[in-house]
């Protein structure tokens, strides 16, 4: 599928129209402007496109969620960009949204509606697990994936803050893939470094950065693909591949990604 073949509508188009779609898919920061999460979002909108999803995203008018902002303790900077997109979506009667990013997730999700911004908020891994129990993503044996051992890291906002932590296994299970768990995972997973805004600094002076700690965890599973569900995550276990002159033999890749694939989108 060439990038012309697929289509993004936006919010404001369908509202001009006098429709409204399914699902808003919130695209987050590192959906829209970061080069490798880019790919995420792509793969992740061929997959509603295939599948018939009502959706539009917010486009120009989507601004950040305000979780960095928070997490370094700018709480006057997140209230202010809240404000401004409970403001929006409120106008335009958003009811369920949908956002590949565990921080877009749980911000929209726990700290919205204290601000007035009611929505029923679901995280890409926990949709794409629906999809595939309606039977509406088929995967055909798994493609490509069958039988690859892959590893699955919890990202701390998904996983701990959240307690999802089946849906993004289930997903990777339909690939008919070996899944492989770290010794640390689940309740017990490690960080990948990048949460509380700790992704906008350099790291304080220690033995070893947290990224390279987990990637160690993750190479020793003898896993060909790291799945992760979150660009933060997907960024640090990158940078930990890189590190250890493996990214020739291991990919780190989005679980949105490895559907699309397996679905040859």
């Amino acid at each position: 599928m060439s990038e012309i073949e697929y289509k993004v509508p936006v919010m404001a188009d369908m509202a001009a129209q006098g429709q409204s779609p399914e699902v808003l898919f919130w695209v987050g920061c590192a959906g829209s402007f970061d080069e490798r999460y880019k790919q995420v979002t792509r793969a992740f909108v061929k997959i509603l496109n295939k599948v018939g999803v009502s959706f539009a995203v917010l486009g120009p008018e989507e601004s950040c969620t305000g979780d960095p902002a928070r997490r370094a303790g700018n709480e006057f900077l997140f209230q202010m960009q809240a404000m401004s997109n409970i403001q929006l979506m409120n106008a335009y009667e958003i009811k369920k949204i949908v956002t590949a990013c565990p921080h877009c997730f749980n911000t929209l999700k726990n700290e919205y509606p204290e601000l007035g911004g009611n929505y029923e908020v679901i995280h890409h891994s926990t949709y794409l697990q629906q999809l595939i129990n309606e039977g509406k993503v088929k995967l055909q044996g798994g493609g490509e994936f069958k039988g690859k051992k892959i590893t699955y890291h919890d990202s701390c906002y998904l996983g701990r803050a959240n307690k999802v932590y089946e849906a993004p296994r289930e997903v990777l299970q339909a690939l008919d893939a070996e899944l492989v768990e770290m010794k640390r995972c689940k309740t017990k997973g490690l960080c990948c470094g990048a949460g509380g805004a700790q992704m906008f600094k350099e790291p304080e002076k220690g033995k070893k950065d947290i990224n390279i700690e987990r990637t160690e965890e993750a190479l020793e599973t003898g896993a060909k693909i790291i799945a992760a569900a979150c660009p933060f995550c997907l960024t640090m276990m990158a940078d930990g591949v890189k590190n250890k002159e493996k990214e020739a033999e291991v990919a780190v890749m989005d679980i949105a990604e490895l559907i699309a694939k397996a679905e040859g989108l």
